[in-house]
């Protein structure tokens, strides 16, 4: 039986998600229920953090203590749109001198 303790709600569509640690190190929301449709295997790790994988063709099968869940983003209803990791700011051409003929 998973804990409520880290639980949240959705910005978007105020269900029930988890935040979890994918393999390569980034945030992902998923639903806080397990799910037999899932994609993903969930566990925590040895120091109670969320981890993620995709059950794929090297790993299609839940292994030891994992569950499987569902990524939030296939089922949120209100989906919000992601902040940019630099807010107001735009790419720039850094200033520079022509050079004809060379």
């Amino acid at each position: 039986m998973l804990s409520d303790h880290d639980v949240v709600l959705c910005d978007g569509c105020h269900d029930r998600i988890r935040w979890a640690i994918t393999v390569n190190g980034r945030r992902q929301a998923i639903n806080a229920a397990p799910d037999p449709k899932g994609n993903l295997a969930a566990h925590r790790d040895h120091t109670g953090t969320l981890k993620v994988r995709v059950l794929g063709s090297e790993r299609p099968t839940l292994e030891h203590a994992e569950w499987q869940a569902m990524p939030h983003a296939a089922t949120c209803t209100h989906p919000r749109p992601r902040a940019s990791s630099r807010p107001g700011r735009r790419a720039a051409v850094r200033p520079g001198t022509w050079r004809w003929g060379r």
